[in-house]
């Protein structure tokens, strides 16, 4: 399965090219071409897939992504999964403003 990993930034290239990302756990460390998303801050967070950042992030868009890549690996062990998604469970869902007035 292919899917983007949110990487931190813990060292970046002097040229903004390049950067050393590491997920949240420090399991996984990668370099990374920024060219994608141009020059980045050193923290910052970015979305990294195949070698290359994608996307940059906020912290807290990097923490749902992350949550949902352990989600994932939860449902394989066997695992509940409701902790991963605090900010889904014992609410309504709601629709985008988009489609608000189409349902009316």
């Amino acid at each position: 399965m292919c899917m983007g990993i949110p990487l931190r930034l813990t060292e970046v290239a002097a040229d903004g090219e390049s950067a050393l990302g590491e997920s949240r756990d420090g399991r996984h460390v990668e370099r990374l071409d920024l060219r994608l998303v141009g020059p980045q801050p050193l923290g910052g967070w970015v979305l990294a897939f195949l070698g290359a950042a994608r996307s940059v992030l906020t912290a807290a868009e990097a923490a749902q992504v992350a949550d949902a890549l352990e989600a994932v690996a939860a449902v394989q062990r066997g695992e509940g999964i409701d902790h991963l998604f605090a900010d889904l469970i014992d609410r309504e869902p709601e629709l985008p403003d988009h489609l608000k007035d189409a349902s009316a």
